[in-house]
């Protein structure tokens, strides 16, 4: 009997738990179901909740929450801030952002905000140069003119050069191109070459060239500036050179300097004579042309005639001697006589010709009467006109470089 009234009251205890497991359970569900509904009722609210300070929203779709694909959303705040409270209406303010923008600016820069406020702008006054006609008017007269200026910066050791421009260039060269070529002689082997970026009979440049060389030699140094004219053929003839020496010429940095081309027509005779050379080498036949092709001015001890003898030597040795025939008894005589040596490339740098301009004496047993001597090589045989023309020949392979040079005094 007492066990029947125990089995009886635990089943009622486990059916009043299962009863209220029940109960919270369907309460649980219930409160689940209305905090569902409330959230798709915020959704679903047309009205935006926005700060007083937003800016109006833009509704992509006012239609109804039917396409999960339209999503309302609205622009970020600009940069001035809105107040709800303005006078102004919407349109009003459109009409007057129009009004702004067909409004000409005076100074309009490159990043403007809102109302087109100038973050900054070119003054092209500060930049305007006047025309180099202006500037470097060159002094009167018809002689072929370069115009340049030099400076020496001791502190990084750098000598400047700024080619300006030519000035009174021959009738015949007007539509031609016009090339310079400049060298730091005597150790600079390679021309630095400058285009006019003109035609005509005053052909402008404006390039600077710097070159590295050091105080101590920089004074001892010459500027050398070839002009040379290119035709529609594509042959180049030179028009003249200046040879500018820089000792003592570096006191008055940046000043405009005008020098006058010394060419073959105003060449002025030598108190010696001159003598008229063509050089040219063939690096692939390892072969030194030379020319001799007339001379001027000479001053005549006899009337036996005269004659030209050339020697290639390398350093002091003489190594081939050649002699042209003798010429008619003129002070301008005329040889047109070619003479070829055989010459290495790596000997280009050792070697030099000396050109000895003699008359026969009248005793056989006597050795000749000297005229004059000149030498061509590189800079550790000669300098000025004859080193330069030694370098045009190495830097010009195969094409014969023609220029006149003055006689001088045997030592």
């Amino acid at each position: 009997m007492a066990d029947q009234a125990l089995l009886l009251a635990v089943g009622l205890s486990v059916g009043l738990l299962l009863l209220l497991g029940l109960m919270l359970y369907y309460l649980w569900r219930r409160k689940k179901k209305k905090k569902g509904r409330s959230q798709y009722e915020e959704l679903l609210s047309t009205a935006a909740s926005l700060p007083a300070c937003s800016a109006p929203v833009i509704l992509v779709s006012q239609d109804s929450w039917n396409r999960p694909s339209e999503i309302p959303f609205t622009l970020p705040p600009r940069f001035t801030s809105q107040n709800h409270a303005d006078s102004k209406n919407e349109e009003e303010k459109e009409e007057e952002m129009k009004m702004e923008a067909q409004r000409p600016q005076a100074h309009r820069g490159s990043l403007s905000v809102r109302m087109w406020y100038p973050v900054g702008t070119v003054l092209v006054g500060l930049y305007s140069s006047p025309p180099l006609n202006e500037v470097v008017a060159p002094p009167p007269g018809m002689a072929t003119r370069l115009c340049f200026s030099v400076e020496y910066r001791h502190s990084s050791e750098q000598f400047m050069v700024s080619l300006l421009r030519l000035a009174n260039l021959p009738p015949r060269f007007h539509g031609n191109v016009t090339l310079v070529e400049i060298r730091l002689l005597p150790d600079d082997r390679r021309p630095r070459q400058a285009k006019a970026r003109c035609t005509g009979p005053d052909p402008e440049f404006n390039d600077c060239f710097v070159f590295q060389v050091s105080g101590m030699c920089v004074a001892q140094s010459t500027l050398s500036v070839c002009v040379l004219s290119v035709g529609q053929d594509g042959k180049r003839h030179a028009m003249g050179r200046v040879l500018f020496p820089l000792e003592g010429e570096l006191a008055g940095a940046g000043r405009v300097l005008w020098r006058d081309l010394d060419t073959e027509d105003d060449t002025q005779c030598s108190e010696m004579g001159d003598v008229q050379i063509s050089l040219s080498y063939s690096p692939s036949l390892q072969r030194l042309s030379v020319v001799v092709l007339r001379a001027r001015g000479l001053q005549l001890l006899t009337d036996a005639g005269v004659c030209v003898q050339v020697s290639l030597q390398i350093h002091t040795q003489v190594v081939k001697m050649k002699r042209s025939c003798v010429a008619n008894r003129e002070n301008d005589p005329c040889f047109d006589h070619r003479m070829t040596f055989r010459l290495r490339s790596q000997h280009l740098d050792e070697a030099c010709l000396r050109f000895e301009l003699q008359q026969p004496n009248h005793v056989r047993s006597e050795p000749p009467l000297l005229l004059g001597v000149l030498v061509l090589g590189p800079f550790m045989y000669a300098k000025g006109p004859q080193l330069q023309h030694w370098m045009d020949m190495v830097n010009t392979p195969q094409e014969p470089v023609q220029l006149w040079h003055k006689l001088r005094r045997a030592t």
